[in-house]
């Protein structure tokens, strides 16, 4: 049977171009203000319920998954492919914060308004030079939206990928990004928040601004922790712990 095509072209030439645009970082508005438009502390709900899975369920490859006082243990797991706990809710606009340990030697990220192809998949998309890149995906394989968790020289934590569909949203290239390449600090506790509120989507880690990308392919899906897959023999693990969200109205 003929796979089903996506046919993305043209409206992905031009949001390339937007999410790469300055136009799609800051406006000129003060975005450490807008890091603190909260609620009440009332309005925060945890997406943890102990040390239970409940609420959640495993996606694509088989990393290990574990809850032990409060803190969510990825451990990679040799020949399988990126894993994904997910949500069962989906959330369109909310404000998401975590805090997030990863080892130095791996990268991860979580989802946002994100879903898993229904049928197996030909993504045909063009990219900022007008060429049209041709991508397979298979059935049940998640995509879309993911903040960044990169450890690594390169310091893109915060930055936004758009797993299995079009790649690169924001990375953090250019002077305009330093500070945000040194946000991240390896072997301690950070601390993510995302807002997600129409078509914006916005990222800070350990205080510092990151990503103000504009974009309107999708608008709610589930949240889902990655653990990256790995060709290392020996296990690596990434956590999270004090996991919650904002829903705005």
């Amino acid at each position: 049977m003929k796979k089903p095509t996506l046919m993305m072209a043209a409206m992905l030439g031009a949001l390339f171009f937007s999410c790469n645009s300055p136009s799609s970082e800051s406006d000129g508005q003060d975005t450490t203000t807008a890091m603190n438009t909260a609620n009440t502390e009332e309005a925060w709900e945890p997406l943890l319920q102990g040390d239970t899975k409940e609420g959640w369920h495993q996606l694509n490859g088989q990393a290990t998954y574990e809850i032990k006082d409060g803190v969510v243990i990825g451990t990679t797991k040799l020949g399988e492919p990126n894993s994904f706990l997910a949500t069962n809710k989906e959330y369109g606009d909310f404000i998401l914060e975590y805090e997030v340990m990863v080892d130095p030697r791996m990268n991860s990220g979580v989802q946002i308004r994100s879903h898993a192809y229904e049928q197996d998949t030909t993504l045909q998309i063009k990219n900022s030079e007008g060429e049209v890149n041709e991508s397979q995906q298979k059935k049940g394989r998640v995509y879309g939206y993911q903040v960044e968790i990169d450890p690594s020289d390169r310091g893109w934590s915060g930055g936004i990928y758009d797993e299995a569909r079009r790649g690169w949203l924001t990375d953090l290239t250019g002077e305009e990004h330093a500070e945000a390449r040194k946000a991240f600090k390896n072997g301690e506790w950070n601390q993510y928040r995302v807002e997600a509120k129409g078509d914006t989507i916005r990222t800070w880690v350990n205080g510092v601004p990151v990503t103000n990308l504009v974009d309107t392919m999708t608008s709610s899906g589930f949240i889902a922790l990655q653990v990256h897959s790995t060709e290392e023999e020996e296990p690596m693990q990434v956590q999270w712990r004090n996991i919650r969200i904002q829903e705005l109205k």
